[in-house]
């Protein structure tokens, strides 16, 4: 298959243009048929199997098909401010980031991209790639899309944002949140059934989990965890992030403060209860903007 041709009637989504990309139409992403990036760069702030010694090996990509109403990287994700790459140059981003050192090919919001960035991969293996490709997305993805990269990522690293799609709705605009997440991450999990680590404790296999607390959605908290202990117990890990930030005015007045600490360790206390053991967990000096990177476009 020419992975480009996907973008001629663009499905890559749930979303569901069916925009011609390929003849400059542009769908609820905003993203055209290059790959756009804001960053690239060793990033040292994910999770320890992730970041191993030297830093994950992270690139950012500009525009997204969820666009929460929170984002904190909305400079990039919203605006959609970055620098078009073509593929051969992204090839060669991902193999500066291994003689770097980087720990894996950590690839942020990359739903849109994807067609380009298998061919980018391929081509960099070609040339090299060896290290372990991370899939670090929104979790609002349709399984057609998980399929395709079947053979091309190593990690899955999914945010499963909402359980009641009245959050979904609410706070990015899509009815269909829960449905569409819970069928990609069953795929995924079909694709990668346990986490696997080398000798440095570094993943190089499976799939983790990222949830971001929000305020005032403690329940739907315990919700999405509950259900994702009842479905995958230990096949997967979970993180549970503290790190929200309110970055600019929002029109909701319960995202413009932080989560509360004890409502934190509330979350975390029942995490515990209901049995999960393999997870991540935060403290306080994570709610902090110094953790958003600064978008400079170094690539």
């Amino acid at each position: 298959m020419c992975m480009n041709r996907l973008l001629d009637n663009c499905l890559l989504c749930p979303r569901q243009c069916g925009i011609n990309r390929n003849k400059n139409g542009l769908g609820f992403c905003r993203a055209g048929n290059k790959i756009k990036i804001a960053k690239a760069y060793l990033h040292m702030w994910e999770e320890p199997p992730i970041t191993g010694k030297n830093g994950s090996g992270t690139i950012f990509f500009s525009n997204c098909n969820l666009r929460c109403i929170f984002c904190q990287n909305y400079y990039i994700s919203e605006e959609g401010n970055g620098v078009e790459i073509d593929i051969k140059r992204f090839s060669e981003i991902c193999l500066d980031l291994q003689n770097m050192g980087a720990t894996n090919i950590n690839l942020v919001t990359p739903t849109h991209y994807f067609p380009l960035i298998i061919d980018g991969i391929k081509l960099a293996k070609k040339n090299g790639l060896k290290i372990p490709i991370i899939y670090n997305s929104s979790g609002y993805e349709t399984v057609e899309t998980i399929k395709l990269l079947e053979d091309i990522v190593d990690v899955y690293l999914p945010d499963f944002k909402y359980y009641s799609d009245k959050y979904a709705i609410k706070y990015s605009g899509c009815t269909d949140y829960f449905k569409y997440a819970s069928e990609a991450l069953a795929e995924m999990v079909r694709q990668k059934p346990r986490c696997i680590f080398d000798k440095n404790g570094n993943i190089i296999s499976g799939v983790v989990v990222r949830h971001l607390l929000l305020p005032e959605m403690e329940e739907d908290s315990k919700k999405i965890l509950k259900y994702l202990y009842d479905n995958y117990k230990n096949k997967i890990y979970i993180s549970i992030m503290n790190q929200y930030t309110p970055i600019r005015k929002c029109k909701f007045a319960e995202l413009n403060k932080r989560v509360d600490d004890s409502v934190y360790d509330e979350v975390i206390e029942y995490a515990w209860n209901i049995g999960i053991r393999k997870a991540f967990i935060q403290d306080g000096g994570t709610q902090s903007d110094s953790f958003i990177p600064e978008w400079d476009f170094k690539l």
